[in-house]
């Protein structure tokens, strides 16, 4: 078992390597990985070694395997909290969502790994989650506590209106492109305004 600490964004975001995927990390979430390719496991393995993250960018076009696949400009960096290698060759890797962070310039290496400068978008400040919007976080208590110790990252911030809304994008079931377009939204309320509609519309919250 192998823990990482945060590391300062400023110190690798000129080359981040990028893991795109048919998935939207957000921060604060977990996501687990099972790694199998060279690049890619090259990649976590000079990650592991420098405690530094790589960037989790949503496919915009291609495939998680083989050729090179086009990433979503608007990615989060991922921080491995953990990692083992139960079968041989698969490495299995679970990340921690930290800030988001948005493509300015990217390159494919030889390796087929895609490397970019990004630019690291700011975090919004900590805001209590409306009193209209609190359906919305006692939903999120019932799916957090229905699920095993450890899926959700702690602590839990039921109080949080971005810590809600970035959750409760995770578990609902909409499209990859509609989680994208809730991670590219720099406003946690407007976020949750949204999610709000959404699970209203299906009776799961009252106005």
């Amino acid at each position: 078992m192998w823990t990482a600490e945060r590391v300062a964004a400023d110190e690798v975001l000129a080359d981040l390597p990028i893991f795109p995927l048919g998935t939207v990390l957000f921060p604060d979430g977990l996501l687990p990985l099972r790694v199998f390719e060279t690049r890619y496991m090259d990649m976590t393995r000079d990650c592991m070694r420098s405690g530094t993250p790589f960037g989790v960018c949503l496919i915009r076009e291609g495939a998680e395997v083989g050729a090179p696949a086009v990433p979503e400009p608007v990615g989060t960096l991922a921080h491995i909290v953990d990692w083992d290698m139960q079968e041989l060759g698969v490495l299995a890797v679970r990340a921690r969502g930290g800030d988001r962070f948005r493509i300015r310039e990217a390159r494919t290496t030889r390796q087929g790994l895609v490397r970019a400068s990004v630019e690291r978008l700011s975090r919004d400040a900590d805001r209590p989650v409306p009193q209209r919007h609190s359906g919305c976080a006692r939903l999120l208590q019932l799916v957090v506590a229905d699920q095993p110790a450890g899926t959700f990252a702690e602590p839990h911030r039921f109080e949080d209106a971005t810590w809600v809304g970035c959750r409760l994008a995770e578990v609902l079931p909409i499209p990859a492109g509609a989680r994208q377009k809730l991670l590219e939204l720099d406003d946690g309320i407007e976020r949750l305004e949204i999610l709000h509609r959404f699970l209203e519309q299906r009776g799961l919250v009252s106005s």
